[in-house]
């Protein structure tokens, strides 16, 4: 019995995608019919990149708005302005046409203060306005976002159909 159940569960998998987890720091490129998930998302924020024509997609977790404090740093998505860009690349050589990508995004959130509002890392909000900043620097436009507040996400792509889906913690599902 337990193995059929296991061979019903791998061919349900099978035919419903695959599902690829995306690291902190990680970025995964994918075609129909996947599933990228990442979670963690507190302060870093996550990029989901579509290209409906080709079902392909590309779900970037970034940490750090910014590389340049870092030199030597050997890790592009890692930033959001080395990793936006290093995705872009994946796409493209994936086959997705970039004049088709559809841009959302996911987290930001402010995780940590002090006993004072003058104490504020902030490094959620500042992921947030670079990330905003690559992109129109690059010429995408952003459908949706779900970033800000004070909990952690859960992020998700699916590549059949685009929908992104997101999961906050304490909150339900819902789809942007």
């Amino acid at each position: 019995m337990q193995a059929l159940k296991r061979q019903n569960i791998e061919s349900s998998r099978r035919s419903n995608g695959q599902e690829i987890h995306v690291g902190i720091s990680d970025c995964k490129v994918a075609r129909q019919p996947s599933h990228l998930v990442t979670v963690a998302l507190g302060s870093c924020v996550g990029i989901a990149l579509y290209e409906p024509v080709m079902k392909v997609g590309g779900l970037l977790h970034i940490m750090l708005p910014n590389s340049k404090q870092f030199p030597g740093t050997v890790k592009p998505a890692k930033f959001a302005d080395t990793g936006i860009p290093f995705m872009l690349l994946e796409m493209r050589r994936a086959g997705a046409r970039l004049s088709h990508l559809q841009v959302k995004i996911a987290g930001g959130a402010q995780m940590f203060s002090g006993r004072n509002n003058n104490f504020q890392l902030n490094i959620g909000e500042r992921n947030i306005q670079a990330v905003r900043a690559v992109l129109k620097q690059l010429g995408l436009n952003l459908l949706a976002e779900d970033v800000g507040g004070n909990r952690g996400r859960t992020m998700g792509l699916d590549t059949s159909t685009g929908q992104v889906m997101i999961r906050t913690l304490g909150s339900s599902v819902r789809l942007i």
